[in-house]
């Protein structure tokens, strides 16, 4: 049997402002990376400049799991996303953490990609702040991906007791609402993802593993 492939694409953001440091966040990234190989997947890691990938350092703690923990060795060299394609892959997960809000909306080729695993009916995901690289994606027809979609990604609600809601360059719920989506959310902090087609999305930190494994049902 063919391996399933998952391409996994991280931020290279490391600072909100001075002083402030962000990254991926990454129990998103880990729990859904174990996940995968768990399966057999094989797993690309890209992100838009290629290279080593930063970690919010308030994602992990001492009591974060060893196993989530060794997974920070396959974000120091992560592929460039202009050498990856969507034929190569089965799926598209995108984790989050702050720094997704500052380049995945603006990558040009995370939009074609993503456009191109969702119309080719491959599977997109993404969690908490990943569904931020959602926001710049567009159909072959013009209408925004998420635009009549169920989708989660964290509330303005949650982002406003982060008290960086007035740092960031916008607040997710609040552009996903403003591009046609239907948002759907939990009470703060509660695990929630919404399924619409091939199109897979969670709200928070606690809803990468619900996100991850509506992602292995449709591929399984």
């Amino acid at each position: 049997m063919t391996k399933k492939k998952v391409l996994i694409v991280v931020t290279n953001r490391s600072e909100i402002h001075e002083g402030r440091r962000t990254g991926i966040w990454l129990t998103e990234f880990a729990e859904a990376y174990v996940e995968f190989i768990g399966q057999g997947y094989e797993v690309t890691v890209a992100s838009p400049l290629g290279g080593s990938a930063p970690i919010d350092p308030g994602s992990f703690d001492s009591n974060t799991p060893q196993s989530l923990l060794d997974t920070r060795k396959h974000l120091e060299n992560t592929v460039k996303l202009d050498e990856v394609g969507a034929d190569a892959f089965d799926a598209i997960f995108l984790p989050g953490g702050h720094g997704t809000m500052y380049d995945l909306p603006d990558s040009r080729k995370l939009q074609e990609l993503l456009r191109d695993f969702y119309e080719a009916g491959k599977i997109v995901a993404a969690v908490c702040h990943g569904p931020a690289g959602l926001v710049g994606a567009r159909l072959s027809n013009g209408a925004p991906l998420v635009a009549g979609k169920r989708v989660s990604a964290f509330t303005d609600r949650e982002e406003a007791e982060t008290s960086l809601d007035r740092h960031l360059p916008f607040t997710l719920e609040s552009r996903l609402r403003d591009l046609g989506a239907i948002y759907v959310a939990a009470p703060n902090w509660t695990a929630h993802h919404e399924v619409d087609g091939n199109l897979i999305t969670g709200q928070n930190p606690q809803s990468t593993l619900a996100v991850s494994r509506a992602l292995i049902a449709q591929l399984s």
